[in-house]
């Protein structure tokens, strides 16, 4: 089938390059032509593990083109999917102005039957307002013309997109047409998901619903945490023995310093504020929302009281992209808790396998370095704040005699296990004695 996936960030990119290698005919389109040069020269402006190879292989079998024209994507096109930002507005309310842009786009030149797709994360009802907006911009002589618009949000966990692309738990598809659905079960015919077919306000919630359930197992856990602490008891074994339950699960239990991301705490605000529009008061996610920034807050606090004077004393921070495996600084607690320290004088080193070129236009005043051990070197204390594998596998007795201070503040109680009190270090965990 011929697609066009319109917006090239992460999740259209993603989405476009895994619909060419299921063998569709795709023109990605973005409207920042360097984005669009830069794919063309066979570069990824992201890190995603295995999609520079995927490009290439989809390219080479011209299955995949780049382009910074809508019209001409939308005229070789049987279905558009629409992937493009929906930013926080300083309410909280997703910014819909990118989605009516391109819809408009879209309507312009439309001269025969297409199904738009939503792929962007978008509150419920917008594919009402799509399709209005559509049939309000259709040529004069084409006002009549026949078109579907569905929902099919996504589920990609950055570090692991493609496999998630490809081995779906589910796939959900929001469609007020038989039509609609018989096309979109094509599209995804050749990985044979479980299909969840709803309509589409349904669809559309499906998707804040769900990142707004993970984020509360998130705040629970990091709560209990809280308490772990002060019962003297170990979350790790606390969250081992509520996981084993198959009504409640292991995962997305982990405490540490609260989610991050372009996706959590945009899907939070975003379903708080379509609640409140609705009518409802959502209190449940707006204590989602504050455990998670009292979570950071807690853990400045924990290394100002165990290192007392922070000026002038020399931190290394092990990790700051806001989850493993991506270069994505976006809503990093990295980013809160490295200028708090900053503020009380202290003078930070940091290291990331991926993220260092993005963190540095939100960090100044960093010193940023090639590997841990050139970071350890001299510090009064680490920090571990990201728990990227390469972290997993360090050598501490090398560390010990690189760091001016054994101290190490484990955000991800990666180390938990490791026995580093045994090696000579302070270290302080979350939620662990």
């Amino acid at each position: 089938m011929n697609i066009a996936v319109i917006g090239s960030g992460y999740v259209g990119l993603v989405t476009g390059v895994c619909l060419a290698h299921l063998g569709h005919r795709v023109i990605c389109v973005d409207n920042n032509i360097q984005k669009i040069k830069t794919l063309k020269s066979g570069k990824v402006p992201i890190y995603e593990p295995g999609l520079d190879k995927l490009i290439k292989e989809c390219v080479a079998k011209k299955r995949l083109l780049f382009s910074p024209s809508i019209t001409d994507a939308t005229k070789k096109s049987l279905a558009i999917f629409i992937a493009v930002g929906t930013p926080p507005k300083e309410s909280g309310e997703a910014d819909m102005v990118y989605i009516e842009n391109v819809s408009r786009e879209i309507a312009r030149c439309m001269t025969d039957y297409k199904l738009i797709v939503e792929k962007s994360t978008v509150p419920a009802q917008t594919g009402e307002k799509i399709e209005r907006t559509i049939r309000k911009y259709l040529p004069e002589k084409y006002r009549k013309l026949e078109f579907d618009v569905a929902s099919n949000p996504e589920f990609l966990r950055e570090g692991s997109a493609i496999e998630d692309f490809m081995n779906p738990d589910r796939v959900v598809i929001g469609v007020n047409s038989k039509k609609a659905e018989e096309l979109l079960r094509e599209i995804y015919k050749p990985i044979k998901p479980k299909m969840v077919v709803t309509d589409i306000n349904s669809a559309e919630l499906i998707k804040h619903a769900s990142n707004s359930f993970l984020a509360t197992k998130i705040s629970f856990i990091n709560a209990v945490a809280r308490v772990c602490t002060l019962v003297d008891a170990d979350v790790l074994k606390v969250a081992e023995g509520m996981g084993l339950d198959k009504r409640i699960g292991r995962r997305f239990l982990d405490a540490g310093i609260g989610y991050g991301g372009s996706c959590f705490p945009k899907d939070v605000e975003a379903f708080i504020h379509l609640s409140e529009k609705n009518g409802y008061d959502f209190r449940l996610l707006k204590t989602v929302r504050e455990i998670n920034d009292a979570q950071k807050a807690a853990f400045i606090k924990l290394i100002e009281d165990k290192m007392w004077i922070l000026r002038d004393k020399t931190i290394g921070v092990l990790g700051l992209a806001f989850k493993p495996n991506t270069d994505d600084m976006r809503s990093a607690p990295a980013v809160e808790i490295i200028r708090a320290l900053q503020k009380e004088g202290a003078k930070i080193k940091a290291y990331d396998p991926q993220a260092t070129a993005n963190a540095k236009k939100l960090l100044k005043n960093t010193i940023y370095t090639k590997d841990a051990y050139s970071l350890a070197k001299g510090c009064d204390a680490l920090l571990l704040l990201t728990e990227w594998d390469e972290f997993k596998t360090l050598d501490f007795k090398k560390i010990r005699k690189l760091v001016s201070h054994p101290v190490l503040f484990d955000g991800r109680n990666l180390y938990h296990e490791h026995n580093l009190r045994d090696l000579g270090f302070e270290y302080y965990g979350v939620g662990v004695a």
